[in-house]
């Protein structure tokens, strides 16, 4: 019993040890390797950041996407740099979420400099179509590595697949699933009650031609709408839901202003290509959410029916990019709320 003590003893010394020393060594060696191999080189760019902003604006793509025919490539956050005497910067990515966002604002030092952070809100970012995208499983490996722990310990995480790693087909599956199974929040007149319903009556020839043709480029960009934006969030279930949720206790345990930035969607088009019933889930999903988290203490700059159409940069599929027109919009939008 005395051996068997002594080794327990031991080992509860010397394990913790050696993953104290692991750590150090991983952390001065391959730690900044794997952050530029599994594309989690953001909280290098925080680390610095946090020191020299006032304002840190996380936000995926819609920030600095440019229009091939813009004059002027700022970013949103630029724009608003350019106009505020507070020093603004972005900590962005292509195709993140709240999730990302939550894990960065966690690692947001207590000495830091900045005072305020604005997120990104994505009303798109709530449905079916983003929650089960084929990005997911590197999106959820990236995040593994923004997690506000020691790096030995994510590295080990992600040696044991630790994470949402799930098989594209299975993804398509769980879409195709909410698709077809979640009822919609429609009137009782309205003849479709799922997306899969409502996709494919828009698909059978709904546009035509003079010639008679179906006009598929209009068809196909109807059917996107109808499925990127036909859900009503469930604020049970939802995973960015809770992303959100969660940002919000960082933010005030951190003492951190925070502000969530609705972005604009292509509501013009998603009325006059789909009609008013996708019109009014999309204004029922915009007002859920500006209500939530106003109650909840954030503030919330409602940019969603700012943009016109036609300054939407993907006139053949549903995103939040912007030329310079959308993004000045939004840029003094948000301004106004830091002022």
């Amino acid at each position: 019993m005395k051996k068997l003590f002594y080794k327990l003893c031991v080992t509860l010394v010397i394990g913790p040890m050696c993953i104290y020393v692991s750590n150090i060594i991983y952390t001065k060696y391959f730690y900044k390797k794997d952050l530029e191999l599994f594309d989690a080189k953001m909280l290098l760019q925080l680390d610095s950041l946090q020191y020299n902003s006032d304002v840190l604006y996380f936000a995926e793509s819609s920030n600095g996407t440019a229009a091939n025919s813009d004059t002027c490539l700022l970013s949103i956050s630029q724009m608003m740099d350019t106009l505020s005497p507070l020093k603004i910067n972005a900590i962005e990515h292509g195709a993140v979420h709240a999730k990302t966002f939550l894990h960065l604002i966690q690692n947001i030092k207590s000495d830091a400099k900045v005072k305020t952070i604005i997120v990104t809100l994505n009303s798109r970012s709530f449905g079916a179509p983003w929650i089960n995208s084929k990005l997911e499983t590197n999106i959820s490996q990236a995040n593994v590595l923004y997690e506000n722990k020691w790096p030995i310990y994510k590295r080990i995480k992600l040696i044991l697949n630790a994470y949402d790693n799930q098989s594209v087909q299975l993804r398509d599956l769980k879409l195709e699933k909410n698709w077809s199974n979640d009822f919609l929040n429609v009137s009782k007149e309205f003849p479709y009650k799922t997306v899969r319903q409502w996709d494919n009556a828009m698909a059978n020839g709904t546009y035509l031609l003079p010639n008679g043709d179906w006009d598929l480029p209009k068809i196909t960009l109807a059917c996107h709408y109808i499925k990127t934006y036909a859900f009503s969030i469930d604020t049970l279930n939802n995973p960015r839901i809770k992303d959100f949720d969660e940002i919000v206790t960082v933010a005030k345990q951190k003492n951190l202003k925070l502000i969530f930035h609705l972005l604009a969607e292509n509501v013009q088009y998603a009325d006059s290509l789909v009609g008013k019933e996708l019109h009014h889930i999309m204004q029922e999903n915009k007002q859920l959410l500006m209500d939530r988290y106003s109650r909840k203490g954030a503030i919330v700059v409602n940019s969603f029916d700012l943009v016109n159409g036609k300054d939407f940069i993907d006139q053949d599929w549903t995103t939040e990019h912007y030329n310079q027109n959308g993004r000045w919009l939004l840029a003094k939008n948000v301004l106004k709320q830091i002022k």
